[in-house]
């Protein structure tokens, strides 16, 4: 496990990447990493996702406290897994968070976030959000 050595002052939100050991299946790392999300002892978790051909995913989790970060990285669910754990440093809150997709997505794409919200791909037959204009 390497989590970030940065000591929680205020409220963060936290990147949490999980890697299953050697040998795990993606559907039993699936069932574990979810149970770790799902862990009403861990801080809330804003966002999760599962790897495509490796056991493991990545979360993001608002933490209040700094005994919800230690609690991060010492969850039984992920023990033997590798695990990195960081602050980041403009998502300091949920709201924080969604603002930094936003401004991500509108800076650097031109793209509106709003409008990714709504997308649907089968609907417009195409796999590239930014195929049409932000603004349609």
């Amino acid at each position: 496990m390497k989590a970030a050595a940065h000591r929680l002052r205020k409220p963060h939100c936290f990147l949490v990447y999980a890697l299953a050991p050697e040998g795990v299946s993606a559907s039993v790392a699936n069932d574990v990493f979810n149970d770790y999300i799902a862990d009403p002892s861990l801080p809330v978790p804003l966002f999760h996702d599962h790897f495509i051909g490796t056991g493991g995913g990545v979360a993001i989790f608002y933490v209040e406290s700094a005994a919800e970060q230690a609690a991060l990285s010492a969850s039984p669910h992920l023990a033997g897994w590798d695990l990195y754990i960081h602050p980041l440093i403009y998502s300091d809150s949920p709201a924080g968070f969604d603002e930094q997709i936003a401004f991500t997505l509108r800076t650097y794409r031109g793209l509106s976030w709003d409008r990714l919200q709504r997308f649907d791909p089968a609907a417009s037959g195409s796999q590239e959000p930014g195929a049409s204009s932000p603004d349609g």
